[in-house]
Protein backbone atom coordinates (compact mmCIF):
# COMPACT_ATOMS: atom_id res chain seq x y z
CA UNK A 1 0.00 0.00 0.00
CA UNK A 2 1.04 3.36 -0.60
CA UNK A 3 1.02 5.85 2.08
CA UNK A 4 -0.75 9.25 0.78
CA UNK A 5 1.35 12.48 3.08
CA UNK A 6 -1.01 14.51 4.36
CA UNK A 7 -0.29 17.02 1.89
CA UNK A 8 -1.95 15.01 -0.49
CA UNK A 9 -5.29 15.40 1.82
CA UNK A 10 -4.74 19.08 1.33
CA UNK A 11 -5.32 19.27 -2.23
CA UNK A 12 -8.16 17.42 -2.42
CA UNK A 13 -11.75 17.95 -0.41
CA UNK A 14 -12.26 15.92 2.74
CA UNK A 15 -15.15 14.62 0.89
CA UNK A 16 -12.99 13.20 -1.70
CA UNK A 17 -10.22 11.76 0.75
CA UNK A 18 -12.42 10.35 3.15
CA UNK A 19 -13.63 8.64 -0.33
CA UNK A 20 -9.98 7.74 -1.52
CA UNK A 21 -7.74 7.39 1.32
CA UNK A 22 -5.95 4.19 2.24
CA UNK A 23 -6.89 2.30 -0.36
CA UNK A 24 -4.50 -0.52 -1.79
CA UNK A 25 -2.30 0.33 -4.81
CA UNK A 26 -4.03 0.62 -8.59
CA UNK A 27 -2.54 -2.59 -10.07
CA UNK A 28 -4.29 -5.06 -12.07
CA UNK A 29 -6.41 -7.54 -10.08
CA UNK A 30 -5.37 -5.71 -6.55
CA UNK A 31 -8.84 -5.50 -4.56
CA UNK A 32 -10.58 -1.92 -4.17
CA UNK A 33 -10.43 -2.38 -0.43
CA UNK A 34 -8.03 -3.06 1.85
CA UNK A 35 -7.38 -6.24 3.01
CA UNK A 36 -8.23 -7.85 6.85
CA UNK A 37 -5.64 -9.59 7.92
CA UNK A 38 -6.13 -12.13 10.93
CA UNK A 39 -2.45 -12.60 12.88
CA UNK A 40 -1.48 -11.58 16.22
CA UNK A 41 2.20 -12.90 14.65
CA UNK A 42 4.63 -12.33 11.64
CA UNK A 43 7.49 -14.34 10.52
CA UNK A 44 10.72 -13.07 10.90
CA UNK A 45 14.27 -13.54 11.30
CA UNK A 46 17.43 -11.77 13.06
CA UNK A 47 17.02 -8.29 14.86
CA UNK A 48 13.67 -6.78 14.76
CA UNK A 49 14.34 -2.56 13.32
CA UNK A 50 12.13 -0.13 13.76
CA UNK A 51 9.16 -0.39 11.52
CA UNK A 52 9.13 -4.18 11.41
CA UNK A 53 5.83 -5.72 11.87
CA UNK A 54 6.44 -8.40 14.05
CA UNK A 55 3.32 -8.98 16.47
CA UNK A 56 0.29 -7.17 15.99
CA UNK A 57 0.07 -4.73 19.31
CA UNK A 58 3.04 -3.20 18.03
CA UNK A 59 1.41 -2.56 14.79
CA UNK A 60 -0.48 -4.17 11.41
CA UNK A 61 -1.07 -3.57 8.14
CA UNK A 62 -5.10 -3.79 9.25
CA UNK A 63 -4.33 -0.46 11.17
CA UNK A 64 -2.97 1.56 8.26
CA UNK A 65 -5.26 2.33 6.21
CA UNK A 66 -7.50 4.25 8.77
CA UNK A 67 -4.36 5.56 10.02
CA UNK A 68 -4.19 7.34 6.97
CA UNK A 69 -6.95 8.61 6.23
CA UNK A 70 -7.58 10.30 9.92
CA UNK A 71 -4.34 11.84 9.60
CA UNK A 72 -5.03 13.57 6.30
CA UNK A 73 -8.59 14.36 7.53
CA UNK A 74 -7.18 16.24 10.88
CA UNK A 75 -3.72 17.77 8.44
CA UNK A 76 -1.84 15.93 10.76
CA UNK A 77 1.67 15.50 9.61
CA UNK A 78 2.18 12.05 11.25
CA UNK A 79 0.21 9.03 10.78
CA UNK A 80 -2.88 8.37 12.87
CA UNK A 81 -2.98 5.72 16.09
CA UNK A 82 -5.81 3.62 16.79
CA UNK A 83 -6.92 2.63 20.25
CA UNK A 84 -9.38 -0.12 21.34
CA UNK A 85 -11.82 2.47 22.76
CA UNK A 86 -11.76 6.10 22.38
CA UNK A 87 -11.48 6.06 26.45
CA UNK A 88 -8.29 4.21 25.93
CA UNK A 89 -7.53 7.23 23.00
CA UNK A 90 -8.08 9.66 26.16
CA UNK A 91 -6.24 7.65 28.60
CA UNK A 92 -3.15 7.64 26.99
CA UNK A 93 -3.36 11.35 25.72
CA UNK A 94 -4.26 12.16 29.45
CA UNK A 95 -1.08 10.96 30.51
CA UNK A 96 0.96 13.44 28.54
CA UNK A 97 0.49 15.52 32.01
CA UNK A 98 3.31 15.55 34.19
CA UNK A 99 3.50 14.19 37.45
CA UNK A 100 2.78 17.13 40.23
CA UNK A 101 2.14 19.69 37.33
CA UNK A 102 -1.56 21.40 36.62
CA UNK A 103 -4.08 19.92 34.27
CA UNK A 104 -7.23 22.46 33.26
CA UNK A 105 -10.23 20.44 31.86
CA UNK A 106 -13.72 21.59 30.91
CA UNK A 107 -16.09 21.84 33.90
CA UNK A 108 -18.33 19.54 31.59
CA UNK A 109 -16.97 17.20 28.91
CA UNK A 110 -17.49 13.57 28.47
CA UNK A 111 -18.22 12.31 32.11
CA UNK A 112 -15.33 9.09 31.91
CA UNK A 113 -12.88 11.57 30.50
CA UNK A 114 -13.12 13.79 33.74
CA UNK A 115 -13.43 10.58 35.95
CA UNK A 116 -10.47 9.93 34.47
CA UNK A 117 -8.98 13.38 34.72
CA UNK A 118 -9.38 12.95 38.14
CA UNK A 119 -7.84 9.55 39.23
CA UNK A 120 -4.69 10.46 37.29
CA UNK A 121 -4.88 13.52 39.72
CA UNK A 122 -4.98 11.31 42.98
CA UNK A 123 -2.24 8.84 41.43
CA UNK A 124 0.05 11.25 40.39
CA UNK A 125 0.01 14.79 42.16
CA UNK A 126 -1.79 16.28 39.22
CA UNK A 127 -3.52 19.29 40.59
CA UNK A 128 -6.74 19.10 38.19
CA UNK A 129 -8.75 22.28 37.58
CA UNK A 130 -11.81 22.42 36.39
CA UNK A 131 -13.17 25.62 34.55
CA UNK A 132 -16.00 27.04 31.74
CA UNK A 133 -14.00 26.26 28.77
CA UNK A 134 -15.79 29.01 26.88
CA UNK A 135 -15.16 31.53 29.22
CA UNK A 136 -11.34 32.05 27.68
CA UNK A 137 -10.40 34.56 30.29
CA UNK A 138 -11.19 31.96 32.90
CA UNK A 139 -8.65 29.07 30.90
CA UNK A 140 -5.85 31.36 30.66
CA UNK A 141 -6.02 32.22 34.72
CA UNK A 142 -6.04 28.42 34.70
CA UNK A 143 -3.32 28.08 33.04
CA UNK A 144 -1.32 30.99 34.49
CA UNK A 145 -2.31 29.55 38.40
CA UNK A 146 0.65 26.62 38.22
CA UNK A 147 2.84 24.95 36.64
CA UNK A 148 0.28 23.51 33.64
CA UNK A 149 1.35 20.84 31.73
CA UNK A 150 -1.45 19.92 29.58
CA UNK A 151 -5.19 21.54 28.89
CA UNK A 152 -8.02 19.55 27.76
CA UNK A 153 -10.42 20.76 25.65
CA UNK A 154 -13.64 19.47 24.29
CA UNK A 155 -15.70 22.01 21.99
CA UNK A 156 -18.14 21.57 21.68
CA UNK A 157 -18.39 20.22 25.20
CA UNK A 158 -20.66 17.05 26.37
CA UNK A 159 -23.31 17.96 26.73
CA UNK A 160 -23.85 21.81 27.20
CA UNK A 161 -22.45 22.27 23.92
CA UNK A 162 -19.80 24.94 25.23
CA UNK A 163 -17.68 26.34 22.30
CA UNK A 164 -13.82 27.26 23.44
CA UNK A 165 -11.29 29.58 21.60
CA UNK A 166 -8.79 26.87 20.34
CA UNK A 167 -6.26 29.04 18.79
CA UNK A 168 -6.52 31.19 21.67
CA UNK A 169 -5.79 29.00 24.44
CA UNK A 170 -3.41 27.21 22.50
CA UNK A 171 -1.11 30.35 22.21
CA UNK A 172 -1.54 30.97 25.75
CA UNK A 173 -0.74 27.18 26.80
CA UNK A 174 2.54 27.02 24.73
CA UNK A 175 3.76 30.33 26.19
CA UNK A 176 3.47 28.54 29.73
CA UNK A 177 5.31 25.16 28.21
CA UNK A 178 1.73 23.43 28.29
CA UNK A 179 0.29 20.85 25.46
CA UNK A 180 -3.11 21.41 24.07
CA UNK A 181 -5.17 18.42 23.90
CA UNK A 182 -8.60 18.74 22.20
CA UNK A 183 -11.43 15.86 22.21
CA UNK A 184 -13.13 16.54 18.36
CA UNK A 185 -15.37 13.86 18.50
CA UNK A 186 -18.67 16.03 18.35
CA UNK A 187 -17.14 17.75 15.74
CA UNK A 188 -15.31 15.83 13.13
CA UNK A 189 -12.58 16.62 11.38
CA UNK A 190 -15.17 18.03 8.57
CA UNK A 191 -16.18 20.66 10.93
CA UNK A 192 -13.43 21.71 12.72
CA UNK A 193 -9.14 20.73 12.35
CA UNK A 194 -7.84 22.02 15.86
CA UNK A 195 -4.26 20.64 14.89
CA UNK A 196 -4.42 23.81 12.54
CA UNK A 197 -5.84 26.21 14.98
CA UNK A 198 -2.61 25.60 17.26
CA UNK A 199 -3.28 22.27 19.43
CA UNK A 200 -1.12 20.26 19.61
CA UNK A 201 -2.95 16.57 19.86
CA UNK A 202 -6.35 15.60 18.72
CA UNK A 203 -8.36 12.93 19.80
CA UNK A 204 -11.49 11.32 18.61
CA UNK A 205 -14.15 8.48 19.01
CA UNK A 206 -13.72 6.77 16.74
CA UNK A 207 -17.25 5.23 18.03
CA UNK A 208 -18.71 7.58 17.65
CA UNK A 209 -19.26 10.13 13.81
CA UNK A 210 -16.38 8.51 12.19
CA UNK A 211 -17.46 5.20 12.34
CA UNK A 212 -21.16 6.23 11.74
CA UNK A 213 -22.91 3.32 12.21
CA UNK A 214 -23.27 2.38 16.34
CA UNK A 215 -21.13 -1.12 15.47
CA UNK A 216 -17.65 -0.16 16.51
CA UNK A 217 -15.89 0.27 19.77
CA UNK A 218 -12.46 2.47 18.96
CA UNK A 219 -10.86 5.41 19.07
CA UNK A 220 -8.00 7.64 17.63
CA UNK A 221 -5.33 10.07 18.61
CA UNK A 222 -3.46 12.28 15.84
CA UNK A 223 -0.29 14.72 16.36
CA UNK A 224 1.71 16.32 14.20
CA UNK A 225 5.00 16.22 16.38
CA UNK A 226 6.94 13.35 16.25
CA UNK A 227 7.92 13.26 19.68
CA UNK A 228 4.12 12.99 20.91
CA UNK A 229 3.69 10.63 18.50
CA UNK A 230 6.30 8.24 19.76
CA UNK A 231 4.76 8.95 23.35
CA UNK A 232 1.56 7.96 22.45
CA UNK A 233 2.76 4.91 20.75
CA UNK A 234 4.87 4.09 22.99
CA UNK A 235 1.51 3.87 25.63
CA UNK A 236 -0.61 2.29 23.12
CA UNK A 237 2.21 -0.70 22.81
CA UNK A 238 3.08 -0.73 26.65
CA UNK A 239 -0.31 -0.24 27.67
CA UNK A 240 -1.47 -2.94 25.25
CA UNK A 241 -5.41 -0.84 24.11
CA UNK A 242 -5.09 -2.10 20.74
CA UNK A 243 -7.64 -2.18 18.02
CA UNK A 244 -9.28 -4.93 16.32
CA UNK A 245 -8.84 -6.00 12.87
CA UNK A 246 -12.62 -6.23 12.17
CA UNK A 247 -13.34 -2.75 14.17
CA UNK A 248 -10.78 -1.04 12.38
CA UNK A 249 -11.83 -2.24 8.73
CA UNK A 250 -15.92 -1.63 9.60
CA UNK A 251 -14.68 2.06 11.14
CA UNK A 252 -12.81 2.37 7.24
CA UNK A 253 -16.01 1.17 5.76
CA UNK A 254 -17.94 3.52 7.93
CA UNK A 255 -15.52 6.73 7.21
CA UNK A 256 -15.98 6.48 3.73
CA UNK A 257 -19.54 8.14 4.07
CA UNK A 258 -18.56 10.66 6.63
CA UNK A 259 -19.35 14.08 4.64
CA UNK A 260 -22.22 12.99 3.22
CA UNK A 261 -23.61 11.65 6.75
CA UNK A 262 -22.45 14.64 8.13
CA UNK A 263 -23.81 16.92 6.16
CA UNK A 264 -27.44 15.61 6.22
CA UNK A 265 -27.14 15.45 9.98
CA UNK A 266 -26.10 19.06 11.03
CA UNK A 267 -28.51 19.92 8.33
CA UNK A 268 -31.30 18.23 10.30
CA UNK A 269 -29.72 19.74 13.71
CA UNK A 270 -30.04 23.64 12.49
CA UNK A 271 -33.55 22.99 11.13
CA UNK A 272 -34.78 20.85 14.14
CA UNK A 273 -33.29 23.60 16.60
CA UNK A 274 -34.76 26.78 15.00
CA UNK A 275 -38.21 24.62 14.98
CA UNK A 276 -37.40 23.88 18.92
CA UNK A 277 -36.76 27.30 19.70
CA UNK A 278 -40.11 28.74 18.87
CA UNK A 279 -42.40 25.59 20.19
CA UNK A 280 -44.04 26.84 23.03
CA UNK A 281 -43.68 23.50 25.27
CA UNK A 282 -39.41 23.68 25.08
CA UNK A 283 -38.24 25.64 27.84
CA UNK A 284 -34.68 25.60 26.48
CA UNK A 285 -32.52 24.19 23.16
CA UNK A 286 -28.96 24.76 22.19
CA UNK A 287 -27.32 24.72 19.02
CA UNK A 288 -24.29 26.35 17.88
CA UNK A 289 -25.83 27.38 14.87
CA UNK A 290 -28.81 29.19 17.07
CA UNK A 291 -27.72 33.58 17.25
CA UNK A 292 -28.83 32.63 20.91
CA UNK A 293 -25.95 30.49 21.39
CA UNK A 294 -23.24 32.18 23.47
CA UNK A 295 -20.72 31.38 21.94
CA UNK A 296 -22.77 31.42 17.97
CA UNK A 297 -20.08 34.04 17.04
CA UNK A 298 -17.00 31.98 17.88
CA UNK A 299 -18.59 28.42 16.26
CA UNK A 300 -19.41 30.44 13.02
CA UNK A 301 -15.47 31.68 12.58
CA UNK A 302 -14.04 28.82 14.17
CA UNK A 303 -15.86 25.93 12.62
CA UNK A 304 -16.76 25.28 9.00
CA UNK A 305 -20.34 23.15 10.24
CA UNK A 306 -22.26 23.47 13.60
CA UNK A 307 -22.37 19.57 14.43
CA UNK A 308 -25.23 17.47 14.76
CA UNK A 309 -25.71 17.59 18.75
CA UNK A 310 -28.11 19.61 20.41
CA UNK A 311 -29.79 19.92 23.82
CA UNK A 312 -33.21 20.40 24.82
CA UNK A 313 -35.18 21.40 28.03
CA UNK A 314 -39.05 20.62 27.65
CA UNK A 315 -41.30 21.50 29.76
CA UNK A 316 -42.41 19.20 32.57
CA UNK A 317 -38.99 18.91 33.83
CA UNK A 318 -37.51 15.64 35.12
CA UNK A 319 -40.34 13.62 34.40
CA UNK A 320 -41.31 15.70 31.56
CA UNK A 321 -37.77 14.85 29.94
CA UNK A 322 -38.54 11.26 30.98
CA UNK A 323 -41.48 11.43 29.83
CA UNK A 324 -40.73 12.39 25.91
CA UNK A 325 -38.04 10.53 25.76
CA UNK A 326 -40.69 7.44 26.67
CA UNK A 327 -42.92 8.84 23.81
CA UNK A 328 -40.82 8.83 20.95
CA UNK A 329 -40.82 6.61 18.10
CA UNK A 330 -38.46 6.92 15.38
CA UNK A 331 -35.81 8.78 18.46
CA UNK A 332 -33.84 6.21 20.00
CA UNK A 333 -33.57 6.29 23.52
CA UNK A 334 -29.80 4.94 24.32
CA UNK A 335 -26.43 6.95 25.39
CA UNK A 336 -23.89 7.21 23.13
CA UNK A 337 -24.30 9.14 19.27
CA UNK A 338 -23.07 10.03 16.32
CA UNK A 339 -24.78 7.01 14.80
CA UNK A 340 -27.24 7.38 11.43
CA UNK A 341 -29.95 6.95 13.81
CA UNK A 342 -31.04 9.88 15.67
CA UNK A 343 -30.86 9.38 20.07
CA UNK A 344 -31.96 11.20 22.78
CA UNK A 345 -30.56 11.05 26.09
CA UNK A 346 -31.01 12.34 29.50
CA UNK A 347 -27.33 12.83 30.96
CA UNK A 348 -28.08 13.08 34.17
CA UNK A 349 -29.28 9.32 34.21
CA UNK A 350 -25.48 8.96 34.95
CA UNK A 351 -24.44 9.76 38.31
CA UNK A 352 -20.85 10.79 37.44
CA UNK A 353 -22.52 13.38 34.95
CA UNK A 354 -21.77 16.91 36.40
CA UNK A 355 -24.16 18.31 38.98
CA UNK A 356 -24.40 21.73 36.86
CA UNK A 357 -25.97 19.88 33.73
CA UNK A 358 -29.62 19.95 34.42
CA UNK A 359 -31.80 17.51 35.44
CA UNK A 360 -34.13 18.03 33.18
CA UNK A 361 -31.50 18.30 29.58
CA UNK A 362 -31.95 15.94 27.05
CA UNK A 363 -28.94 15.30 24.62
CA UNK A 364 -30.04 14.99 21.04
CA UNK A 365 -27.63 13.46 18.42
CA UNK A 366 -29.61 14.06 15.11
CA UNK A 367 -29.20 11.44 12.46
CA UNK A 368 -29.87 11.43 8.41
CA UNK A 369 -33.37 10.60 8.59
CA UNK A 370 -36.00 12.65 6.87
CA UNK A 371 -36.48 15.83 9.07
CA UNK A 372 -39.81 15.51 8.83
CA UNK A 373 -40.25 12.48 10.32
CA UNK A 374 -38.04 13.47 12.96
CA UNK A 375 -39.96 16.65 13.71
CA UNK A 376 -43.36 14.84 14.13
CA UNK A 377 -41.72 12.70 16.17
CA UNK A 378 -40.58 15.06 18.69
CA UNK A 379 -43.24 17.02 18.81
CA UNK A 380 -45.73 14.25 19.80
CA UNK A 381 -42.69 13.78 22.77
CA UNK A 382 -42.90 17.48 23.52
CA UNK A 383 -46.96 16.85 23.80
CA UNK A 384 -46.69 14.06 26.38
CA UNK A 385 -43.53 15.82 28.55
CA UNK A 386 -46.37 18.95 28.61
CA UNK A 387 -48.96 16.20 29.97
CA UNK A 388 -46.78 15.44 33.01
Amino acid sequence: MTHQHPSTSSRLSPATYAVVAGRPDRADGAPVNPPVVLSSTYVGRGEVRPGDTVYTRLGTETWEPLEEALAGLERAAEPGLVFASGMAAVSAALELTRPGSRLVVPQHAYHAALVAAHRLGERSGVDVVEVDIADTDAVLAAIAGGPTSVVWLETPTNPMLEVADIRAVSAAAHAAGALVVVDNTFATPLAQRPLELGADVVVHSVSKYLAGHSDVILGAALTSSRELYDELRLRRDIGGAVAGPWETWLALRGLRTLPLRVERAQENAAELARRLAEHPDVVAVSHPSLPSHPQHERARTQMSGYGSILTLRPRGGRAGADALASAVRLWVPATSLGGVESSLERRRRFDSEAPTVPEDLLRLSVGVEDVEDLWADLVGGLAAAARV
